[in-house]
């Protein structure tokens, strides 16, 4: 019987991609590089099964252009918001993501970047480097302590859970808004807001951790920016469409942000160019789940969902 026809678009570890050759006829990308909205369609037009990661855009449009032929988008991503879901659905195509098995590792860098952000890291990093730390006093950088500081969490789900421990173990007080209330074992005395509004009126730290849909792009805009504390911190690890980026920037000039920590952008790869002129800006190249236990784990969830496809199962990730 002949193998399934894969296509990865991205450079995957080399055991995902040993074992993708194993059980697949696959086409991989050595060099990779992201494929133009063109070349995308021809070469999703020859295989049965695409494993994409989240700089791949399946627009209504491109799924349309594939054609019949595709049969399974099998996302190496738990977001699925660069893929037009109702017109995989109505073209027949099976959708995919990962979740669960990047939870810890996007929560350690949502801390990283509220450490970096509080402790002033990218100044401080940026001084030493330059070779222009030449004084020290008490009133030499100082940050903010986030001990005791009230945690607020937009988005409750798998990933807003393991910071909110995360949080705990820092000694601050978790607040959250979700969509719906967390049962008591996994609130774990965390205060529930029911209006976004009141959550951010208590966040002296505010943690996004919420899709993107289009009732939550640009839900960080400077009405909402307003309703923070004074000197409040910003982190952001879920996407960058959440965040009006011009009032983030203003927030962040005029004080009423003491800075932010993002990972994550509206223009990527690239970034921002006014927020990283900004000093109180912790910035990384979204590498929220960029570790080898993770990215090992992804690959291989994002198989295990093709694997139970062609076994004419049900994938166990199935989004669509």
């Amino acid at each position: 019987m002949a193998k399934p026809k894969l296509l990865i678009t991205r450079k995957l570890r080399d055991g995902v991609e040993a074992r993708a050759a194993r059980d697949y006829e696959v086409t991989l990308n050595p060099s990779d590089r992201l494929l133009t909205e063109a070349e995308l369609i021809e070469a999703c037009r020859k295989v049965d099964a695409v494993l994409p990661c989240h700089s791949e855009r399946f627009s209504a449009e491109v799924i349309a252009a594939i054609g019949p032929g595709l049969k399974i988008i099998a996302n190496h991503s738990v977001g699925t918001d660069h893929v037009d879901l109702a017109a995989a659905k109505a073209a027949g195509v099976v959708v995919t993501n990962t979740p669960d098995v990047l939870s810890d590792a996007t929560a350690e860098i949502a801390m990283l970047c509220m450490l970096g952000a509080a402790r002033r890291g990218a100044e401080g990093d940026a001084m030493i480097r330059a070779g222009k730390w030449d004084f020290w006093s008490p009133a030499f950088m100082v940050g903010r302590q986030v001990t005791g500081k009230r945690l607020g969490i937009l988005g409750m789900g798998r990933v807003g859970q393991v910071v909110a421990d995360r949080g705990r173990g820092f000694g601050m007080e978790v607040h959250y808004h979700n969509r719906r209330r967390l049962p008591a074992h996994l609130e774990k005395g965390a205060v529930f807001h029911e209006t976004m509004e009141s959550l951010l009126a208590v966040s002296d730290v505010l943690s996004l951790h919420c899709p993107t849909t289009p009732e939550s792009v640009g839900i960080i805009n400077a009405r909402t920016l307003a309703m923070l504390p004074d000197r409040a911190i910003l982190v952001n690890t879920a996407r960058g469409a959440l965040v009006d980026e011009s009032a983030l920037v203003a927030a962040l000039r005029s004080g009423k942000l003491f800075a932010a920590g993002l990972d994550v952008f509206r223009t990527e790869p690239g970034g921002n160019p006014e927020i990283a002129a900004l000093p109180n800006v912790f910035l990384l190249p979204h590498i929220g789940s960029a570790t080898e236990e993770t990215r090992d784990a992804m690959g291989a969830r994002a198989l295990d969902n093709l694997d139970a496809y062609f076994a004419g199962r049900e994938p166990g990730d199935r989004v669509a």
